[in-house]
């Protein structure tokens, strides 16, 4: 809904442009947009006399193709769509130097084309460099974002905060892999992490640990979910490791109540599965396992993600990128607090508070990489 875009443009005053894979979201995002510009129009400035640009981001629609050059990366919307026309937030042409900045939309009935968001075939609209950025950029779309980096040189910087681990591409599934990314991590034997490793690796273990030290009942969704998932496998077994939301208020409910909310989400009939059997009692007796069982994943998770980011940072060391794992903010704001930051220039012109000589060397960067555990703590 272009929440990251609209802090960088409004409150930093940068130019932006957000490319999302959902064009309605396009559209909600452009109405935010649309609705700040009205507000600040009434009142420049906001409480405590933070100063605002009146300078919204560009919104496309759009899914990133990491196997394509840096000119022709974006492919259409999915599924294919109108994305919304295109507006100027301002009202008209002549509010703004960037009174023009939406491209116009598709033909009428033509699925949107695909664009370099970028504006030009080498860098942004008036040839300055680029900083990639993703917060939370699911699965695969972040190991694109790294290879579009890797190849262009009008990106100067990327800033990249992972999540969704267990939707990266893995072999023998296609290509190309979103996990293994470098040679290093590749040449490991045994490095492979199955879907229930990396899908670990995305939970908020700060949250989990004040659930296991306060108990009770909120512990009881863990095994609501366990036994979800023995009775959709039991009637289909081809479906498993479904995204299903029945509520976040599941250990408020019964059993057959939140199987009655979640069964339909998995495609399944309620009525035609026993909720209140022997064997579902049966397994929800385990609960305790259960929730030993998750401690357990919960332990290890840590190991497979940090695997995963390292592997990433690998991938950019090989082809000479500076690179380093920054702890930005607090685990219990946000679980994947760890942001890749790279560059072509050494980090020390990036991040350093004091620059000193303004030299950064490999020996650094790994020492970054390393800190990657205390900086969690």
């Amino acid at each position: 809904q272009g929440h990251l875009s609209r802090f960088l443009s409004f409150a930093l005053g940068l130019c932006v442009t957000a490319v999302e894979s959902d064009s309605r979201l396009v559209g909600l995002a452009q109405r935010f947009d649309r609705e700040l510009l009205r507000e600040l129009a009434k009142a420049p400035r906001v409480p405590h006399g933070v100063p605002l640009t009146p300078r919204a981001p560009r919104h496309l629609a759009g899914r990133l193709d990491p196997a394509a050059p840096w000119g022709e990366f974006l492919l259409p919307p999915d599924p294919p769509g109108a994305a919304p026309a295109a507006r100027n937030p301002l009202g008209g042409p002549g509010g703004a130097p960037w009174g023009e900045f939406l491209l116009p939309p598709d033909p009428p009935g033509a699925a949107p084309a695909a664009r370099n968001p970028l504006g030009g075939p080498g860098g942004s609209e008036d040839g300055g460099l680029v900083l990639l950025t993703g917060l939370h950029a699911c699965g695969d779309l972040s190991p694109a974002l790294l290879c579009h980096f890797a190849r262009s040189p009008a990106v100067a910087a990327v800033a990249l905060a992972g999540c969704c681990y267990m939707k990266l591409s893995t072999a023998p599934q296609r290509q190309p892999l979103g996990y293994p990314l470098s040679a290093s991590v590749a040449a490991l034997p045994g490095h492979q992490l199955s879907y229930r490793a990396r899908e670990a690796a995305c939970h908020a273990s700060e949250e989990y640990e004040g659930r296991l030290r306060g108990g009770g009942a909120q512990l009881r969704a863990h095994c609501y979910r366990a036994v979800l998932e023995s009775l959709i496998r039991a009637a289909e077994p081809s479906k498993r490791h479904l995204g299903l939301q029945p509520g976040r208020k599941a250990h408020g409910l019964s059993f057959p109540q939140y199987a009655q909310l979640g069964l339909p989400l998995a495609g399944l009939d309620p009525a035609r599965i026993p909720l209140d059997s022997g064997a579902v009692g049966a397994m929800l007796e385990q609960q305790h396992k259960v929730v030993a069982f998750c401690t357990l994943g919960h332990l290890l998770a840590p190991l497979v993600e940090t695997l995963i980011l390292l592997d990433r940072l690998l991938y950019l060391r090989e082809q000479g990128f500076h690179c380093a794992l920054v702890p930005l903010f607090n685990p219990r704001f946000s679980p994947r607090n760890l942001v890749l930051v790279a560059a072509r220039v050494p980090l020390a012109k990036v991040l350093a508070k004091d620059i000193g000589d303004g030299d950064s060397s490999e020996d650094e960067d790994v020492e970054e990489a390393e800190s990657l555990k205390e900086g969690q703590s």
